[in-house]
């Protein structure tokens, strides 16, 4: 399924702000049915709550879908395209490793990091903030925590920045094209390493899924590489975005935060659940199961549903003032950004925690930020699964005195 064909939002402009858009779908057709692609829409947050965890009605074992990932990636490591009880087995291989409690103990390697990259910023008027933070930091986390050399993230990042590209019509075989070999490549590289872990096992994710079992059975070499893809590149996609976006709200949607986050730092976790609210048009998508009414319009078996979460995220019955940024509002925490019910994003403790150790550190070490004189967002995007993402994002910084 391609997005753009269902909101029409061709411009670079429209895609980096489809807000408008959005608004006028809660308000004229919360419920959007797209003949062409046979998809219906959703944008309210009681609707998108509702499909994302019903799973009786609303399936996520799928044949189509507008994640662009290659179908090679699915087995019986991938956590997606399949529903409760067979994705409970299959998400309990990962989830331990990403639970609050067993990233408490990487707390202290993520500061580690966090201050190698700020310190390279020190001395420096003007930085890129995308560049030296967003990108390096979650990337790094990631390879480590999973066993790979964080040396070869620049290499990881590019791989998985095609393998999570968007797909469009005019140009679908070439992109389709471009993943397999890309993922071809990263398979190559990644195999080794997992035959090596087999051997000799340490402390990290890819060493723990060779040992693990699943329906009595130790997951094969090539499923183990796959869970590796996939989480090296959500891993780093999803904290990148979120990482790039604090920064260009703090600038964009509301001047003068920054100075507040200083005098507060208890403030920096609601930033970011703000930011996750306001700023981040992420989407989801289901299968129906079976004919149903249940939100209002008859969809019939077998039809796909997209879900708008970031629509939902400005749904006004749901969240007060829910277009105005307001890191006050005490139910921003509920939010979809993650999505919901169990498949609710596994990696979500990580970016959280990532995000708030980078702002918090960055807000004791640097005095102030500011735009940029002339920048224009637009100049500063590129394509990415969920629309459009910051490639660069040039800031003004006033070291501490």
């Amino acid at each position: 399924m391609l997005l753009q064909e269902i909101s029409n939002l061709t411009s670079t402009e429209s895609q980096w702000n489809p807000y408008p858009w959005y608004k006028e779908m809660r308000e004229n057709h919360p419920v959007f049915y797209d003949a062409e692609q046979d998809v219906w829409n959703v944008f309210l947050y009681e609707h998108a709550k509702r499909v994302l965890f019903d799973h009786q009605f609303f399936s996520n074992k799928k044949e189509r879908s507008f994640i662009p990932i290659p179908k090679i990636m699915d087995n019986r490591s991938n956590v997606n395209f399949c529903d409760p009880p067979e994705h409970r087995n299959r998400r309990a291989l990962l989830a331990k490793a990403f639970t609050p409690r067993a990233l408490e103990g990487w707390e202290p390697r993520i500061q580690t990091v966090v201050d190698e990259l700020l310190l390279e910023m020190e001395g420096l008027s003007t930085v890129d903030i995308v560049q030296k933070l967003a990108i390096p930091l979650p990337v790094t986390v990631i390879a480590e925590l999973l066993g790979v050399p964080s040396k070869d993230r620049e290499k990881m990042k590019a791989w998985s920045d095609i393998i999570f590209l968007p797909y469009a019509k005019e140009t679908y075989d070439d992109t389709a094209a471009r993943k397999m070999q890309v993922m071809k490549e990263f398979h190559d590289y990644l195999y080794p390493i997992v035959l090596e872990k087999r051997k000799h096992p340490t402390d990290d994710i890819i060493s723990d899924l060779t040992k693990a079992e699943l329906e009595g059975e130790q997951l094969t070499d090539e499923e183990v590489v796959s869970s590796a893809m996939g989480l090296l590149g959500a891993g780093n996609e999803t904290t990148t975005t979120l990482i790039s976006h604090v920064f260009y709200s703090m600038l964009f949607d509301k001047p003068g935060i920054y100075q507040e986050l200083r005098a507060d730092l208890s403030l920096v976790p609601k930033l970011i659940e703000e930011v996750l609210r306001f700023r981040f048009p992420s989407t989801n998508d289901r299968k129906v199961v079976q004919d149903t009414d249940i939100l209002g319009r008859e969809m019939k078996q077998g039809q796909m549903v997209m879900v708008w979460t970031g629509a939902a995220n400005r749904d006004e019955s749901q969240f007060t003032g829910a277009e105005e940024f307001n890191i006050h509002r005490p139910e921003n925490q509920h939010h979809l950004a993650f999505g919901a019910g169990p498949h609710f994003c596994l990696g979500a403790p990580l970016a959280r925690m990532e995000a708030r150790i980078a702002l918090t550190s960055f807000v004791k070490r640097f005095a102030d930020i500011r735009q940029v004189e002339g920048f224009d967002v637009i100049e500063h995007l590129t394509d990415s699964a969920m629309g459009q993402a910051l490639k660069s994002l040039p800031i003004m910084v006033d070291l501490k005195g």
